[in-house]
């Protein structure tokens, strides 16, 4: 087994806010350059369901599919299979839970299953810490600055 990786921040947001940027937000704190295309103007949605996509679409119309959620415990819980660049059946889990304290929140992210990437998962493994270690600042800025 491949140890799963595990993160976690605090903001001075209640979870619900937490919940809520990270999911009905997600294109506008997610860098664009951590897209499939790159492009400056494609959207990236993350559908607030049991099953729903997420997925990047172009101006174009082009989309790329990236996971789907496998768990929707909003605002405490959302698990997702993780694909961005990967085929399907590559797919890792992603597990994030929101604890909520007198309106602090921290969040818990569990990122697990490189097993399934046979040899290649210990370096899908490394390339994905440095990924959440580049992200996460996006989703911080993104709750202390929201008002919705």
């Amino acid at each position: 087994m491949i140890e799963p990786l595990r993160t976690s921040f605090e903001v001075d947001r209640p979870a619900e806010h937490v919940f809520r940027v990270w999911t009905a937000n997600f294109s506008q704190w997610w860098p664009k350059s951590h897209t499939v295309t790159g492009d400056r103007d494609v959207e990236v949605v993350l559908e607030p369901r049991l099953g729903g996509r997420i997925y990047e679409q172009t101006p174009t119309g082009t989309t790329h599919e990236w996971g789907e959620i496998t768990l929707w415990e909003p605002p405490h819980r959302l698990g997702y299979r993780w694909h961005l660049r990967r085929d399907r059946a590559d797919a890792t889990d992603v597990e994030i839970t929101f604890h909520d304290h007198d309106g602090r929140t921290r969040v818990d992210i569990e990122h697990r299953g490189w097993e399934r990437l046979g040899a290649a998962g210990p370096d899908w493994r490394d390339a994905n810490k440095a990924g959440w270690s580049g992200l996460l600042p996006h989703v911080i800025q993104a709750v202390r600055q929201s008002t919705t």
